[in-house]
């Protein structure tokens, strides 16, 4: 029996919405393969595996494949570390490379880097409304893409979509990796109304970094057999 915790990252401030992620034990599943095959049956865009919480050491995985940085599991990570350990995680160690931690508020923030992203393309369409009715992806081979709009530009608001296929995710309701892209794409601090109702924040950081950070709850314990 695998226990997982259920947490969504990047809540509006009711917390509400979110992306739902997994939390395992990585002293309870060594093995890759076994990660894997957890990934794939819990089925959230990604899950990951702390393998010494007290360093902030943990894996990623979607339901296909290891990754070794995205944003919503660090955002994720360095809450749980701090519920856990009692004081505000500092530091990540992913495959990706370090990653800072803060908190602001209510949000918690993680600065990655670029180059350990997914290859996000990013479209931009001529509307909010235009990306609020998007039923998928413009075309099939848009199969790792945030599509996305001004809602107000004047105040740095998007409404943005992704899809990823290419990772067996349908449409991620709330993509820190692409969000973060963006914002550096772009040279400004952003509020990304995403998905359905999440809420992700996001800005450069310094040269082939950027920072995103988001709200976190927890929906509690779950079990696999195995």
């Amino acid at each position: 029996m695998v226990k997982v915790e259920v947490l969504r990252v990047f809540t509006d401030a009711e917390g509400r919405f979110g992306n739902p992620l997994g939390v395992v034990d990585g002293a309870s599943v060594s093995d890759p393969g076994h990660r894997q095959r957890i990934a794939a049956r819990l089925n959230y865009s990604e899950t990951i595996f702390f393998d010494d919480l007290d360093r902030g050491e943990l894996r990623i995985f979607t339901p296909t494949v290891e990754i070794p940085f995205a944003g919503h599991p660090t955002v994720d990570a360095a809450w749980i570390m701090s519920r856990e350990l009692g004081r505000t995680a500092e530091l990540l160690r992913t495959p990706g490379g370090d990653v800072p931690t803060r908190t602001e508020g209510d949000d918690v923030w993680v600065r990655g880097p670029l180059a350990a992203t997914p290859p996000w393309w990013h479209e931009r369409l001529s509307s909010a409304d235009e990306v609020a009715a998007l039923q998928g992806p413009l075309s099939p081979d848009q199969d790792a893409t945030q599509l996305w709009a001004w809602q107000d530009e004047k105040a740095g608001v998007v409404r943005a979509r992704v899809f990823a296929d290419r990772y067996a995710v349908a449409e991620d309701e709330a993509c820190g990796s692409a969000s973060m892209r963006l914002a550096a794409a772009l040279g400004r601090r952003l509020i990304i109304q995403h998905g359905n109702g999440s809420v992700v924040h996001a800005r450069p950081g310094p040269p082939g970094t950027a920072e995103v950070g988001g709200r976190v709850v927890t929906d509690g314990l779950r079990s696999l057999d195995e």
